[in-house]
């Protein structure tokens, strides 16, 4: 009886153990595809990784990390931007690659409706565009704001660039007094050969697909770059909106967008059907015709029609339950690897890239392809010299899907044990191969740095991404210790630098030198410690000494942090050329003051949960939802029947006629005032 006890637990530490690789893999990608726009795995790659770590969650919830990407959408908004909240999560579709997947998800929707298995549920189907999702916000019939998905719950704010897309109306054509609309901005294909060819002259890099094209066109600094770029908007659907507006069908939201408007997809692409053998028709027809249309389609979107069953049916953590995406299949051909390269990526992570005997895979050239990490080259037994099967899987990123026979050199390739790009030790960090040494190699110094001197770390202003590139790249500065030992004369000898930008430079540096010492932790870049955890670490060990000098079990022990944030901690802190640099600040005059108040909490407020909905006249949405936190209450984003208090403004929109339907309690924004003042 006790071996078949030993042998459960010892079953479920290994289910733990691939929980957290999972959680790690998919968010480092989540990173790469959200915020960096350069991924390095395929759509279809990081689809079977999710699938695999949502199922293990279903059956161990108990193993469930709080950083897990079932609990968020994408990833982390850039800092380039101002940062808009979503008053209702955007939440991305679950991917099915099958016939059955899709009948599987016509199952489970009758099976919640409760729906005998022979009825017909309506779908409307569509065309599913691969692009950038964003949100547009119209107050009184003028666009207000727009920003990118971002995390789903946070976004970017990219307005200005925005505007310049012609297909974004600035004004709607029917007055409304509020509407969120959501849609996918995207370069046709033509547009991205053009834009390819231009780089091609300019000895600029290529952009990968249109995707990643139109990516980086709404994300840049400059609008008339935007502008430039003769982007697409095609809308879908709505966030929130007034109860003047009632819909019965998503055909209904469909049609009122394009009344509004807004540019939908062709009227012939979008396709009512009674069933779910009509949707797979459908798919049949879209998927025939694929290399035709003018724009990049990876898929369709499969949603329920009926409006009342969409609310019934409701949403998991990250995805609707009442719409699903079926994508197309991958694009597949044998060749040999060459060779075999180890990248060192911003976050110090090591990939190792096969370099291919080029071929041909849906009609592009094909010389590389990832290999993700080393456990996948174990289990694949990839080596150089092995002919293997590369897949361009949803037409992003190549990759190594088996080895079809083995070459020259028997077994499997090992990445390094040193870091290629600074020498350090490599540490093993889950699925992962990372360099620790985050503040001074080379390969991390740039994000290293402008993470560093972000506003809500050191907040350096004046010292972003491109300042920093020219630093680096005249040697001014080898890691976040160097920017303390600036000199005006040396900035002024830069292009773009002259006597009184270089002065403003080292005002702010020196200005940063007395930053509050969590902020200061938090800009250190460790990983995994965000602004909460260096907040506790140093309510807790009161300074670098005390965190430095913690064991591993006291890391993990004080605040729950799991232990994959505390090996994290641990590791950063036993790395020499770390604490030389963290030396090399303090001996600088960087002086940090004690942590920020953390005693603000009101018994008033502690453990109750709150949502906005309408404007605020004496705060914004951010400033009051921070308020509640501040005093220990929670912030919601969607309606609940656990919410505490509905705090309404003007134009509360469908948020308020849901909160009045499930008998909430709703206050105004003096009452909200009168409790926030109260001790």
């Amino acid at each position: 009886m006790k071996d078949k006890e030993k042998g459960k637990d010892k079953n479920k530490d290994k289910i733990k153990k691939r929980i957290n690789e999972l959680t790690d893999e998919i968010n480092y990608h989540n990173y790469r595809y959200y915020v960096l726009d350069e991924p390095v795995i395929s759509d279809y790659e990081f689809d079977m990784l999710l699938k695999e770590l949502l199922s293990l969650e279903r059956l161990y919830p108990e193993f469930i990390r709080e950083d897990s990407p079932s609990k968020r959408v994408g990833d982390l908004p850039s800092e380039k931007f101002a940062r808009i909240t979503h008053h209702i999560p955007m939440l991305s579709l679950d991917n099915t690659y099958s016939a059955g997947d899709v009948i599987e998800f016509d199952k489970k929707v009758k099976r919640f409706l409760e729906f005998p298995g022979g009825t017909d549920i309506e779908y409307i189907c569509e065309r599913k565009f691969d692009g950038l999702a964003i949100e547009l916000i119209y107050k009184d019939g003028i666009l207000t704001s727009g920003s990118t998905r971002g995390d789903g719950v946070t976004g970017e704010d990219v307005t200005m660039n925005l505007k310049t897309v012609r297909s974004v109306p600035l004004r709607l054509l029917k007055p409304v007094s509020y509407l969120e609309v959501r849609g996918e901005v995207l370069m046709d294909k033509e547009s991205f050969k053009r834009l390819n060819e231009d780089r091609i002259r300019k000895n600029l890099p290529l952009f990968a697909n249109p995707r990643n094209a139109a990516s980086g066109s709404i994300r840049q600094l400059d609008p008339k770059i935007t502008a430039s770029r003769n982007l697409i908007m095609y809308c879908y659907g709505i966030g929130d909106y007034p109860v003047e507006l009632k819909f019965r069908t998503q055909f209904e939201i469909m049609e009122n967008l394009r009344s509004f408007g807004f540019k939908i997809d062709d009227s012939k692409m979008i396709k009512v059907v009674k069933n779910i053998d009509g949707a797979l028709k459908f798919f049949e027809e879209i998927s025939a015709n694929r290399e035709s249309f003018p724009v990049e389609i990876d898929g369709i979107v499969i949603t329920v029609n009926d409006i009342a069953l969409q609310q019934k049916l409701g949403e998991l953590s990250k995805s609707p339950r009442w719409a699903a995406a079926y994508k197309f299949s991958a694009k597949q051909a044998t060749t040999v690897i060459e060779d075999i390269i180890v990248s060192v990526g911003r976050t110090g992570v090591l990939t190792p890239v096969s370099i291919l005997e080029p071929v041909n895979i849906g009609g592009v050239e094909v010389k590389r392809a990832t290999l993700h990490n080393q456990d996948e080259i174990n289990k694949k037994d990839i080596n150089v010299g092995d002919r293997v099967l590369v897949e361009r899987a949803g037409d992003v990123i190549p990759e190594v899907v088996k080895v079809v026979s083995k070459g020259k050199h028997a077994g499997y390739f090992y990445l390094p044990d040193k870091c290629p790009c600074c020498g350090s030790e490599v540490v093993i960090d889950g699925a992962n191969y990372r360099c620790m040494n985050e503040l001074s190699c080379p390969c991390q110094i740039k994000a290293s740095i402008v993470h560093f001197a972000s506003k809500r770390a050191m907040d350096i202003e004046g010292l972003g991404e491109k300042i920093v590139d020219k630093l680096v790249e005249n040697t001014l500065i080898k890691d976040v210790g160097d920017i303390y030992y600036l000199k005006k004369e040396d900035l002024e000898k830069l292009e773009g630098f002259g006597r009184k930008s270089a002065d403003n430079l080292i005002n702010s540096i020196e200005k940063s030198k007395n930053i509050s010492y969590d902020r200061f932790v938090y800009a250190l870049g460790i990983r995994h410690v965000g602004e909460h955890i260096a907040s506790l670490l140093i309510s807790y060990f009161k300074d670098i000494n005390g965190i430095k000098n913690a064991d591993l079990d006291d890391l993990i022990s004080k605040f729950q942090i799991g232990e994959e944030i505390g090996k994290s901690i641990y590791n950063f802190f036993r790395l020499k050329t770390n604490l030389n640099v963290i030396e090399k600040l303090f001996e600088a005059g960087v002086s940090p003051k004690g942590a920020a108040d953390l005693s603000k909490v009101s018994y008033l407020i502690a453990g109750k949960r709150f949502l906005f909905t309408g404007g605020l006249n004496g705060f914004t949405r951010d400033d009051a939802e921070n308020l509640v936190k501040e005093k220990g209450g929670i912030a919601e984003k969607t309606v609940k029947k656990n919410l505490d208090y509905v705090v309404t403004g003007k134009y509360p929109g469908s948020k308020y006629e849901k909160a009045v339907k499930l008998g909430l309690k709703i206050i105004n924004e003096d009452e909200f005032k009168s409790l926030i003042l109260q001790k």
